[in-house]
């Protein structure tokens, strides 16, 4: 019990992991900006630009309707449901199966991800979580008391996960599979292959493969993100997959809190109960405004996304030499940094300090028990000191060139013994 409290707090509270963000932007706090040397964010993935003027302004309308402050339909209104799977099929290709009752909106992705857990593991149970992983997947499983496994995915491979390795980590625990392609935070793109590998292997054991596809529009446009919602007699993909999106990159609509889980309508059946105790109905003006202009809006999300694979190209051109990228893609770049013997959340908090350039360490991203670390290989948590997170898509051109340049003037030696 808190000394400070006359009542004892939940023990998948007290279990979770507190957020890191705050932490990273009490070390910015110290820094002292000025006009000339601002503080520079890339540690967020947070769109860096507004929406459309066309959608604030249908946003606006939709919120100053009387007739829209009512609650709305528990899974979403059925015009942006039907919206969002007529944009899916320009994604995943036309033959794609997919229909309105295969969805159902949320409250935000991380809403998505906390129904769709409720619905399919008790306590006690086990989530299989590629690392570095989103820390938020984790804390909501510590906090439903659900175990969150492990597994390592390496700079050799290029932050891939390894089905082989997944495999040798599935029991009779195992509850389901969790991904996130572009990943957040090493910014790896799953090719189609692989994420259909997993799928195969989820198919086999008999537990669903989530994948969270939140950056699933900033994927080069060459082919689909995956082949998954292809129609299959012999692997119909409402069997085993769980699709998760959020409308907060594609559309730049973060504080709206708008996501969907793409799933079996029977599964859906249970996650909407789930889904009524969290949520009742997700925010309505937000949704009653996008829904007429997805179509429209095609085009400002490709130019965003062509703009922020820009922007990753010169950042990898501009990085000074010692730096080196092992990722990148969706909104970040997993960056290794030249110094040895100075722990990665030390070091962030140094170049925040010193340079006025915020970045999150991939410590933040990683399991806490060394036992988990150790699963990994010999020199798996030395190396994990060696890489930072950067956010591209915060900040414009510019920016990243000026970011690069005092990572050039970075001296964490020096600042170090300080």
């Amino acid at each position: 019990m808190s000394s400070g409290l006359g009542f004892s707090l939940s023990k998948g509270v007290l279990n979770t992991s507190a957020p890191p963000i705050p932490k990273a932007y009490e070390w910015a706090a110290r820094y002292n900006e000025t006009s000339s040397a601002p503080l520079i964010d890339m540690s967020q993935g947070v769109a860096g630009i507004p929406p459309p003027e066309e959608l604030r302004q249908a946003i606006g309308e939709a919120s100053a309707s009387p007739q829209n402050f009512s609650y709305g339909r528990g899974d979403g209104e059925p015009a942006l449901r039907q919206a969002l799977v007529d944009e899916m099929k320009a994604v995943y290709g036309l033959q794609a199966d997919i229909k309105m009752e295969d969805v159902a909106l949320t409250a935000g992705c991380n809403m998505a991800f906390v129904a769709v857990i409720m619905a399919l593991a008790d306590a006690g149970d086990e989530v299989i979580l590629p690392f570095p992983w989103y820390f938020n997947h984790e804390m909501d499983l510590s906090l439903l008391g659900v175990k969150a496994i492990g597994l390592p995915t390496l700079p050799e491979d290029g932050f891939l996960p390894s089905i082989a390795r997944c495999e040798a980590l599935i029991t009779t625990k195992t509850k389901a599979i969790a991904l996130v392609t572009p990943n957040n935070p090493t910014g790896a793109i799953y090719p189609p292959s692989l994420i259909a590998s997993f799928a195969d292997l989820a198919t086999k054991h008999g537990v669903p493969l989530i994948v969270d596809e939140t950056y699933r529009d900033f994927v080069p446009p060459e082919e689909p993100p995956h082949t998954l919602f292809t129609p299959s007699d012999l692997h119909p993909w409402r069997r085993t997959f769980i699709h998760l999106f959020s409308f907060s990159k594609s559309y730049c609509l973060p504080g709206y809190r708008l996501g969907a889980i793409v799933a079996s309508p029977e599964f859906l059946a249970s996650v909407k109960t789930v889904l009524d105790c969290l949520q009742i109905c997700p925010p309505r003006p937000v949704q009653l405004g996008l829904a007429p202009l997805m179509p429209s809006l095609r085009s400002f999300v490709q130019a965003n996304a062509s703009a922020i694979q820009a922007r990753h190209a010169l950042f990898r051109e501009a990085l000074p030499q010692g730096w080196e990228i092992g990722a990148q893609g969706g909104y970040f770049a997993f960056v290794r940094h030249p110094y040895t013997g100075i722990g990665g959340e030390r070091l962030a908090q140094m170049l925040v300090e010193k340079e006025g350039l915020l970045a999150l360490p991939a410590m933040f991203f990683m399991p806490t028990t060394a036992e988990v670390l150790g699963q990994a290989g010999d020199g798996y948590v030395a190396e994990s000191e060696r890489w930072l997170r950067f956010s591209v898509a915060n900040v414009d051109d510019k920016t990243v060139l000026e970011a690069c340049e005092r990572l050039a003037s970075f001296d964490a030696v020096s600042t170090h013994h300080l």
